[in-house]
């Protein structure tokens, strides 16, 4: 590698420092040097790093801190003494409550509170009062969580979610039982410590990972308490211009029907690049499963499913052998919340395993639940899940605490009501329009996908390079810089903040850009930025060519 230039020194010292760290780690450094050294004097910061959204579903939010204050008039017509009330009552809860949205005409989110306790009565034919109270004893957070799964009307709720936006409306033979968890990343470590607690993978045992993937089921299963083998099914496929495609080719697809691979993590649509995997695929995986690897264990993370039209997970096509994760943090702008659910179908590969589990395991694991039934062979993985989120001597306080519940049903409650996605719509538009300013900055061609979420972008610099520059460049490139060099010359001298791809299993010289979290003339801006900034490199590279002739 050849010197950089000394007024970046510093920047050198810090990628070869910090370049082993995951991308998120190293996003703070990269934001520690931008607020250093950017000059905020032609504008602020621009941190295209992380995924969070710019925007919020306000209604459901709105409508949660009604039923909010009219849960505080309940608790006081039972008990009031100065600062303390009681528990609400039930009987006749729900005409109460209807009496008060009438009175309240105008008081906000009322539209969406009427219409969501009509779905629950008339839609899925609640008893009004039980629908109500769970709701507002809910909201007050007065009661543990019972069932500690999830709540009773609200688990309905979620499902005719889930159904609609992971299903595509297509709901296959059976019922999911659900578990509402603290987002997606909760999720993630009750399913990795489940697995290994009910001797359904054991340390060594080889599992896929489909990458690029978000970057923490590339780091998790090399700790010490699991230490998979690890078998990438790459996104290799490139179209006509040498473009990736960011879909899988069959020979990847192939890897599959190895019967010795335990497990599949999927991110669908992915992470960083925001691309769902095409039904063609799909179709091959299934074929992989139902012909070669029967047992085969699958757990997908569909956050980005809605903002892909149509779009339908492999919980909806393999319901058998997946495992559902979903959070409601992207699409909703409520990372804060920390709203997740894991789904499986009652009817489930997980189950069956723990089943046919030879006699010294299935010995071990009725003295682990032994505590909390009687009949532990009988327990369910998913409800091994839950007492194993609570270290199984704890199972009586499991379960997502119940005003987490309560927003997240009105989520879904305002998903399920708006028939003419209109708030789906908006997001989609929102993501799309941004994508486009960000390829029109840098001069590429943007190619038309409709499996594409645009809710970030993955770009490969050396594909990019290719085509503006050459291969020449890009050779010249590789011998002389790390990719995280650009990273850091974009925040020293741009303040501007991207991450690397090579942290998320993606090519060496890729990017990632989230499309969510940024005003849209701030990604024009980071598209022309990087173009000045490679044309910086190319002027590098046309001054040693021309060195070189000039020695010979």
């Amino acid at each position: 590698m050849i010197a950089i230039q000394n007024d970046i020194a510093p920047t050198w010292e810090m990628e070869n420092t910090y370049k082993q760290l995951s991308p998120f780690e190293l996003k703070d450094k990269l934001i520690d040097l931008a607020n250093k050294h950017g000059d905020t004097s032609i504008w602020s910061m621009l941190n295209a790093g992380r995924g969070n959204p710019n925007w919020i579903a306000a209604t459901p939010r709105e409508a949660f801190f009604t039923l909010g204050q009219f849960a505080m008039v309940e608790t006081r017509s039972v008990w009031r003494d100065i600062d303390l009330a009681g528990m609400p009552n039930t009987k006749g809860i729900a005409t109460r409550l209807k009496s008060y949205l009438e009175r309240k005409p105008q008081a906000p989110g009322v539209d969406l509170l009427k219409k969501s306790i009509d779905y629950g009565t008339i839609k899925l034919g609640f008893d009004p009062d039980a629908w109500v109270h769970e709701l507002v004893d809910g909201i007050i957070g007065d009661n543990y969580p019972v069932p500690d799964r999830m709540l009773v009307h609200l688990e309905q709720i979620i499902h005719a979610y889930l159904i609609q936006e992971m299903c595509n409306n297509e709901s296959p033979p059976g019922k999911y039982d659900l578990f509402a968890v603290e987002g997606g990343t909760a999720a993630m470590c009750y399913i990795f410590d489940s697995l290994i607690a009910n001797k359904l993978l054991s340390i060594g045992d080889k599992i896929a990972l489909m990458v690029p993937t978000f970057t923490p089921y590339l780091e998790i299963p090399h700790l010490a308490r699991y230490n998979f083998e690890i078998i990438r099914i790459n996104a290799l496929e490139m179209d006509e211009r040498g473009v990736h495609t960011w879909q899988y080719t069959t020979a990847e697809l192939d890897k599959l029907a190895n019967p010795s691979i335990k497990a599949l993590y999927v991110v669908n649509p992915s992470n960083p690049p925001s691309v769902a995997i095409r039904n063609e695929s799909k179709k091959h995986i299934i074929e992989m499963v139902k012909n070669f690897n029967p047992n085969l264990m699958i757990i997908t993370d569909d956050v980005y499913g809605t903002f892909v039209d149509n779009f339908r997970s492999l919980m909806a096509e393999l319901p058998f052998n997946t495992l559902g994760v979903y959070s409601f943090s992207k699409y909703f702008g409520a990372t804060g919340w920390r709203l997740g659910v894991i789904a499986i179908h009652k009817d489930n590969i997980f189950d069956q395993l723990i089943k046919d589990l030879p006699h010294n395991k299935a010995t071990a694991l009725a003295e682990r639940y032994g505590t909390i039934t009687l009949h532990p062979e009988k327990l369910r993985f998913i409800d091994r899940m839950v007492a194993d989120s609570r270290q199984v001597a704890l199972n009586h306080t499991a379960g997502l605490s119940t005003p987490q519940q309560v927003q997240m049903g009105l989520f879904a409650l305002f998903s399920l009501l708006d028939y003419e996605n209109r708030y789906k719509e908006l997001t989609q538009e929102i993501c799309r329009h941004r994508q486009k300013l960000l390829y029109e900055g840098f001069g590429l061609e943007l190619s038309t996908d409709r499996f594409n979420a645009a809710y970030y972008s993955q770009i490969d610099l050396l594909v990019w390079a290719k085509i503006k520059y050459g291969k020449e460049f890009c050779d010249y490139l590789e011998e002389n810089y790390e990719p995280t060099d650009f990273l850091f010359r974009l925040a020293k001298e741009s303040s501007i903040v991207l991450l690397n791809g090579i942290g998320f299993g993606g090519p060496k010289w890729s990017i990632r850009i989230s499309l969510a979290n940024l005003n849209d003339e701030a990604y024009r801006i980071i598209g022309e930025t990087v173009q000045k900034t490679f044309e910086d490199y190319a002027t590098s590279w046309r001054a040693s060519k021309d060195s070189k002739k000039q020695k010979t």
